[in-house]
Parts: structure tokens; sequence; C-alpha cells
């Protein structure tokens, strides 16, 4: 299937790894060019020289309120166009409701919840018909996840954001969508393992709670989102989609 990415230009927040930068290596893979963010430098321009020509990369922390004008001039300015964002953010410090300090919940707002506001409505703005806005969100959207209580608490509150804005920009033709991994094999998901006595059994404990009996690649993860920003996906809007294996017990 072509997916009609070829020459167009998307910025990927939290893109030096994980299910960002799966995401961008997908799109570019595509045809697309890409615009990659993260916090740290060396890593930012590490990621963007991997990725190869059609990626530029833009050290910026989600949470800088001037984040979103930097990354929009960056995809103009470097590939001559705008077509869409996936905000992708690292995971909020996992713990359960009585170990997170008042100054994690600040932090883990401004970056995970409030810079993926002021993302969205920046891009929305600059957008025209055919654009396409994604959050990577988790599936904490529909069921808690036990010891990520941030998580849990922010995480439901963006899938909401997500659902009011497509609701907003679909008579101008632009679409917003959430997708939801499950255990994808990640740098963050091995962390919040390795937190056990035991990671290999928690690991396994976890495959065999999943249909497909395993944990997903990131690859695949990035095969969905960059479908879904794709104009391929031109009738797909206001939607939360899973990526988890069949995790999910809801319809």
């Amino acid at each position: 299937m072509d997916l009609g990415l070829r020459d167009r230009v998307y910025v990927v927040t939290g893109a030096t790894r994980g299910l960002g930068n799966a995401t961008a290596r997908e799109l570019i893979a595509d045809g697309a060019k890409v615009v990659i963010t993260g916090r740290e430098d060396k890593q930012v321009t590490e990621a963007a020289a991997e990725l190869g020509p059609d990626a530029v990369g833009v050290a910026v922390d989600n949470a800088d309120p001037q984040a979103p004008e930097r990354l929009i001039a960056a995809a103009r300015e470097h590939f001559g166009g705008f077509h869409g964002m996936l905000v992708s953010v690292g995971g909020p410090p996992p713990g359960f409701v009585a170990d997170n300090t008042d100054e994690q919940w600040r932090a883990a707002f401004e970056s995970v919840f409030l810079g993926a506001v002021r993302l969205a409505r920046a891009a929305a703005a600059e957008l025209e018909e055919g654009g396409a806005i994604g959050f990577v969100l988790s599936g904490s959207v529909h069921e808690p996840i036990p010891g990520l209580t941030v998580s849990n608490g922010l995480r439901p509150g963006l899938a909401g954001f997500a659902k009011s804005l497509a609701d907003e920009l679909g008579p101008r033709g632009i679409r917003v969508v959430g997708v939801l991994p499950g255990r994808i094999d990640t740098d963050r998901l091995r962390e919040l393992d390795g937190r056990s006595a035991d990671p290999e059994a928690t690991r396994a404990a976890n495959e065999s709670r999943i249909p497909l009996r395993r944990y997903g690649a990131p690859a695949e993860f990035g095969r969905v989102a960059a479908f879904l920003l794709s104009p391929a996906a031109s009738y797909v809007t206001g939607v939360m989609v899973p990526v988890d294996g069949g995790t999910r017990h809801g319809f």
C-alpha cells in the first residue's frame, strides 16, 4: 500500500529512541521527512544522523513553551512544509500513590500533559486540510496500570483532550488520533520490568497475559503510528488505537 507519505513533513517529539524513534524511522522509510526532538543535544544529533538525510534534530523539552514554534519553524525551514505531528514523551516516573512527590507530579504535568497540549494547539493553528496530529498515550487511558500512578492520572485526560480536538478540527479536514502502546520492548519497559526482584519471571508472566504471548517490537508500533498519520488513514479520527497484542479485553 502506498501511504501517500512521500515528501510530507512531520514533527516527532521524544524521538531519539523508543516509540518516537520507531515511528520516525517508519515515516522516513515510506518517503516522509521528519524533525525529531529530544532533551539532549548529543542524543538528538546522533539519532538524526542515524535516520539519514530526511531527518533533522532539534534539542528541546516538550515542557518548553517555545518548543512548538521552534519545531514547526524547523520543519518549514529544513523541508519546506508541515503536514503533521506525533507527540511522544518519555513516561513519567513510576510509583504507587504514596511514592510520587508533588514535584514529580508538577514536572510530569508540564511535560506529559501541558507540553502535549501546547504542541497540539500550535500544530492545529498551522496545519491545512489533510494534516494529522497523533498522541502516544498508553493502555492506562482505559485501565490503570499498577505502579504507574502518575501516568494513570495524566493519560486519560490527554485522551479526552485529543477527542475534543478531533471534534473541533474535523470540519477543517485535520485528523487527531491516539496510539496506545501495550508492552512494547523498549528501554522504558525493560527498566520497569527491571524494578522487580526477577525481571525474567516478570516478563514471562506479562507475556502470558498477552494473547499474542510476546512483547511487541518498536517497529510494530511505528508502522501503526505512521499509517495513522498518513493520508492512507484519511477517514480515521478521534479514536484511540491500541497496539498491544490483544491485551485490551474491551471492544
